[in-house]
Formats: structure tokens, sequence, C-alpha cells
């Protein structure tokens, strides 16, 4: 079945998927801080627009409440935390260019590529549409990872941390209609606290060495270990 002969709403959730994979592929190559955490939040407003067609589709009323929930905590709650971590770090102006980023894009579409691949076995049960949204979930799930790793910010890297849990959310959401909510409640509590203990964490490593630059903390740990 191709995507032109799916319902309204499956195509609609195929676009929001594809655009959420965009805002992935935005923070991996952003150079500034804060154009990277209005991506952030842009992809947080996608996840919430799809826990709501979701919702609508699937008559699940507790999604709707997920879905004011993610935009409330992943559209305006954390963006708005990180902006005033950044502007308190004096980071608003900080631009850090990847070191190869031509390799950088290529390993982020070579990922995309091993997520489709990795769930070739649902289409052998029929579900294309479920296969596209994991597919583009794991991707999601990859490239925050990969974020992680070639980021030398440590907020850029919390950015590709949040960004790994919105891909495993939409996936949750999307391929199984959502998790009970309970469980997510206590997601959102943890998110929120890690974001907070994040912020502090930052602050006393800058007063201690007046960076956030990952390498500066390898470089001081190795001077550590020589003494």
């Amino acid at each position: 079945m191709t995507p032109a002969h799916l319902p309204l709403l499956q195509q609609v959730l195929l676009v929001l998927a594809a655009m959420t994979l965009l805002t992935s592929f935005v923070l991996l190559q952003q150079a500034r801080l804060v154009a990277a955490i209005h991506a952030f939040a842009w992809q947080g407003v996608l996840v919430a627009a799809m826990t709501l067609i979701v919702a609508v589709s699937e008559n699940h009323p507790h999604l709707y409440f997920s879905a004011v929930l993610t935009f409330s905590m992943k559209a305006l709650l954390i963006p708005w935390m990180l902006h005033r971590l950044v502007r308190r770090l004096e980071l608003d102006r900080h631009i850090e260019q990847l070191a190869r980023p031509s390799l950088v894009i290529m390993a982020a579409v070579a990922l995309v590529i091993f997520s489709y691949w990795l769930v070739l076995p649902i289409v052998q049960h029929g579900l294309e549409f479920t296969r596209n949204i994991v597919a583009v979930s794991l991707a999601v799930v990859l490239i925050g990872l990969l974020m992680m790793v070639v980021r030398r910010q440590a907020v850029a890297q919390v950015l590709g941390f949040m960004s790994m849990e919105n891909g495993l959310f939409l996936a949750a959401v999307s391929a199984t209609s959502g998790m009970p909510l309970i469980v997510e409640l206590g997601i959102a509590f943890d998110v929120l606290v890690a974001m907070v203990l994040f912020g502090v964490f930052f602050f006393q490593i800058r007063e201690s060495i007046d960076s956030l630059d990952v390498d500066n903390l390898n470089r001081l740990t190795e001077s550590r270990e020589d003494t």
C-alpha cells in the first residue's frame, strides 16, 4: 500500500514524522545553541501534534492529556529552561561548528537507512504504516545519540539526549497508541528532574573550570591522572 492509499490522518502522521526527522538533522548541524533550542522546541510541537492526531484517530482520551503535557513540557517549559540556562551561562552567542560536517550528515543518513532496514520484518506482517513511524522514531533516537557523540558543548549534548527521549515517546505513541497515563506522567517528571539536575551540574562545572567544552573536561581528567 502506497502512502496515497492510506487514510488522511495516517498521511498527516507520516508528514509530521518526516518533519520531526528533519528537525533532528537541524539539531545535529546547528552551530548556535539558541537556534538549536528553537529546533528542539519545534520538534516538541511536532511530537505533540502527532500525539493529538493519534488521540483523534484511535479515540484514546488519555492521549489528549499526553498531547497537552508534551506540548507544555517539550515545546514550552524545557526550551524556556534551556534558554534561561544558556543566558545565565553566557552562551547565547556561542557558536560550535562540527569538525567534519559532511561526514556527520552522511553518518546521520546512514542511521536513517539502518533504521528502515532494521524494521523491515514489520512489512512482512502488512504493517507498512507502523514500519515508517517506528523507523523514523528509531532514526530520531540514533541521531540524538550521534549528536551526543559529535558535539563538544555539554548543553548541545543535553539537547541530543532530549531528542532521543522524543524519539522513544514518538514510537510509543504512534506505534502502540500510547503508554499508560501514569507511566507518561512518571517519564515527564523524570525528564523535568533531569533538566534541573543538568542545570545545577552545568553551573558547578562553569564555576570550577569556566568552560562547558567536553574536550576541556577530558584534558582536565588526563592532567589529573598524570599528576
